[in-house]
């Protein structure tokens, strides 16, 4: 049986191993990342998903402005553990944090990911058009939904990072598991 769960701290090595399995190449390199650095997620929207206490599953929301003035989320990263992926989770995982994050209040969801997967959520390039990132990303993977109709609606200009700054001893604990992992 899985769990889905609110993320905890002690979850942050497992969270970056699993992270790195999913993700080939230099995740932290990309433009995503860069808005998610040295942040926290936003409150109540950092997932966790267990299956006989290891983490197989992690989904997190992070506050962004989409253009001026204009408050949204920015999903990611979404991963499963890859030895039971296709199974439902990632599905279960974001019917979760949506439903969480339209319960409290939020009205948009920006993320960059693989357009047929995320359709299905009502994800849609449309909604993204008046948006861009700050750094290189594939435009056709730069997806928007509305949790309330017209969140996005005329949405234009760069999106930028608004959460919380991390506190110094988190960002350097995660930068940390990340060197220990790296030796």
């Amino acid at each position: 049986m899985i769990e889905i769960r609110a993320e905890r701290i002690h979850d942050v090595p497992a969270r970056e191993r699993l992270l790195d399995a999913c993700f080939a190449g230099n995740r932290r390199a990309r433009t995503s990342e860069r808005l998610r650095e040295g942040r926290l997620p936003a409150r109540g929207l950092a997932f966790a998903a267990t299956r006989h206490g290891r983490l197989v599953g992690t989904l997190r929301l992070w506050h962004v402005e989409a253009g001026l003035a204009r408050p949204a989320l920015l999903l990611g990263p979404l991963a499963v553990d890859p030895e039971i992926q296709g199974q439902g989770l990632g599905s279960v995982m974001m019917q979760a944090a949506l439903g969480r994050a339209e319960s409290l209040g939020h009205g948009a969801v920006l993320l960059v990911g693989d357009a047929p997967y995320y359709v299905r959520f009502g994800f849609d390039r449309a909604l993204a058009d008046g948006l861009t990132l700050p750094g290189p990303f594939e435009r056709a993977r730069f997806l928007g939904l509305e949790l309330r109709p017209g969140a996005l609606t005329g949405a234009e200009g760069m999106v930028r990072a608004t959460g919380v700054l991390a506190p110094v001893e988190t960002v350097s604990d995660e930068a940390a598991v990340a060197r220990r992992r790296a030796a």
